[in-house]
């Protein structure tokens, strides 16, 4: 029985960067084996084990063998007689392909460290084509490092997305590395390359199609649609704001990609556009409520917000109501965030000042700061407290200004 650490602990390592999980590989044991030193099985489609101190995961070297389309479609084998190299064969890519012993020896049967070097991401074989999860993780895998896909990586990606392969991928393995991408220092870096090998359109054809969508260039320097969207995503990864924000970001403008061809640049209504096209999505990738709900109020409610400095104290108030912000005031700062991201989202507007983030706030903490419960005793009819409580608060906001 001999231990390896593999994969991302190894790589990590290598590039100087803090091991946050380590997995190991156990090469020439079996489950009784392993149950008997008080390992405690956890794998459900193969031999996994948690370390009965550490509780860090020990897998049984294992090969797969394709069986059907899809990430799971796999038949797994785990013996003693199972090699280390034979194990690390059947991983993705170079880089994630190395072993160290328990003696602290590299073990690199197939050119990673050299990948590493060069900032390349080159997958190992044709087995790399079995499964389609590794076409997002290639491209989160670019969004992390910044590294570049290698020439044949980038055709054989190419061609399982021709050949209908990430058509298999079902919406929660498709949601765990959009979100995991969405939280690397460049997320853009994950888009663009999977619209560089045609699964963009297949996976999210609602950004896929934002690309070559020109803007006002009034407004926006870059024009293109696509590339703004980009910019505010990695403004808001600057920021390092939480995911429901960088996956809002990602959705606000979802609806200048259904404006008629004849209307360019500009984009009347593409708001309400926007919310529909947003709430189709993640209902297809089965998006969390907090994203989902974020991206909604955000595709929405954005550009009005963009002119709070221009808002009387009732149409101010419209909109807390309408992004529900006196409900859930935590929501509508996060909300602000995607608007400053997307104000910020253009060349040479990093760090442009934005001041409707901050009278907004304030209008919403005049409008909280109303007694609705006084406000509801002083009312002779039930029927009217609704209406003299939006009163009040928009009373409020009015003295602010």
């Amino acid at each position: 029985m001999k231990v390896y650490s593999v994969g991302g602990a190894v790589r990590d390592e290598l590039l100087g960067l803090p091991v946050k999980d380590r997995d190991h590989v156990v090469v020439g044991s079996t489950p009784e084996e392993m149950a008997s030193l008080g390992f405690r099985p956890v794998g459900k489609d193969f031999p996994v084990f948690l370390h009965p101190e550490t509780h860090e995961e020990y897998a049984l070297a294992r090969t797969e063998r394709k069986t059907a389309r899809g990430y799971r479609g796999f038949e797994i084998y785990a013996a003693p007689e199972v090699t280390l190299n034979e194990d690390l064969a059947r991983r993705d890519l170079t880089i994630n392909a190395m072993a160290k012993d328990e003696s602290g020896r590299l073990i690199d049967p197939f050119g990673g460290i050299g990948d590493l070097e060069a900032g390349i991401l080159r997958h190992i074989g044709p087995a790399f084509s079995e499964d389609p999860v590794r076409v997002l993780r290639v491209a989160r895998f670019s969004a992390r490092f910044g590294f570049r896909i290698a020439d044949e990586t980038l055709a054989l990606m190419n061609e399982m997305v021709h050949n209908g392969e990430v058509e298999a991928l079902v919406p929660e393995r498709i949601w765990q590395e959009l979100a995991r991408g969405l939280m690397e220092r460049k997320p853009s870096r994950m888009f663009y390359a999977l619209r560089e090998c045609g699964a963009l359109s297949r996976i999210l054809p609602e950004i896929d199609v934002l690309f070559g969508v020109p803007q006002s260039p009034a407004h926006h320097p870059e024009i293109d649609t696509g590339l703004h969207v980009m910019l505010v995503l990695d403004h808001a990864a600057s920021r390092d704001y939480p995911l429901e924000v960088r996956f809002s970001a990602l959705m606000h403008d979802l609806g200048k990609g259904a404006t008629p061809p004849e209307e360019w640049p500009h984009h009347p209504g593409h708001e309400e556009r926007g919310k529909t096209l947003a709430g189709e999505l993640c209902a297809r990738l089965r998006v969390p409520n907090e994203c989902r709900d974020l991206a909604l109020i955000s595709a929405r409610h954005h550009g009005l917000a963009h002119h709070a400095m221009d808002l009387d104290a009732a149409e101010i108030f419209s909109l807390l109501q309408e992004a529900d912000a006196f409900r859930k005031p935590v929501r509508f700062d996060a909300f602000l965030q995607v608007c400053a991201s997307d104000f910020r989202g253009r060349p040479g507007y990093s760090d442009a000042p934005y001041p409707q983030a901050k009278r907004l706030r304030q209008a919403l903490d005049a409008a909280l700061s109303v007694d609705a419960g006084a406000v509801a005793k002083a009312a002779s009819n039930p029927s009217e407290i609704r209406e003299k409580v939006a009163r009040a608060r928009t009373e409020a906001i009015r003295r602010l200004m």
